[in-house]
């Protein structure tokens, strides 16, 4: 896990369109860069429509939203139009983001331990560096907490 202050870590991988997106793409802006295990799961979609709900206060606050799964390009695009989420879903398919970003780890899921996507979010500032880091992130809560979050 990243800690506030740190520099991000730079990456380049493809959108849900197969786009390649770079987060010097967005250079100047803030970036809510969250990571969530799957696609059109219940916790993964409450976080995602929360998102959404207030996507246009977060644009309005100079920030982007980017979501980051192992999930392919296509699962992705199918989750985007199912929920009419507007931002960008990236295919981190072999960890390249996931990794340095500290999302990828060991999980417990009813005792049973396995590797997988651990729901963290980062707020990144303009320069580049961590502003804001939930390692625990609360679906039904989150949109909220990145909106007052990206307020101050």
């Amino acid at each position: 896990m990243l800690n506030i202050g740190d520099k991000a870590p730079e990456f380049k991988i493809n959108d849900e369109q197969g786009k390649p997106i770079a987060l010097s793409d967005f250079k100047g802006k803030k970036v809510v860069l969250y990571f969530y295990p799957k696609d059109d799961t219940p916790g993964c979609t409450t976080e995602a429509c929360g998102l959404r709900d207030v996507y246009d206060d977060i644009l309005g606050l100079g920030a982007v939203v980017l979501g980051v799964s192992r999930d392919s390009e296509n699962s992705h695009t199918k989750f985007k139009d199912k929920f009419g989420l507007p931002f960008h879903l990236l295919a981190d398919v072999d960890n390249q983001v996931c990794e340095p970003y500290g999302a990828w780890g060991e999980k417990n899921m009813y005792g049973k331990k396995s590797m997988g996507i651990n729901r963290i979010t980062y707020i990144i500032d303009e320069n580049g560096n961590i502003a804001n880091a939930w390692p625990k992130v609360k679906p039904e809560e989150h949109a909220e907490q990145v909106l007052k979050a990206l307020q101050v």
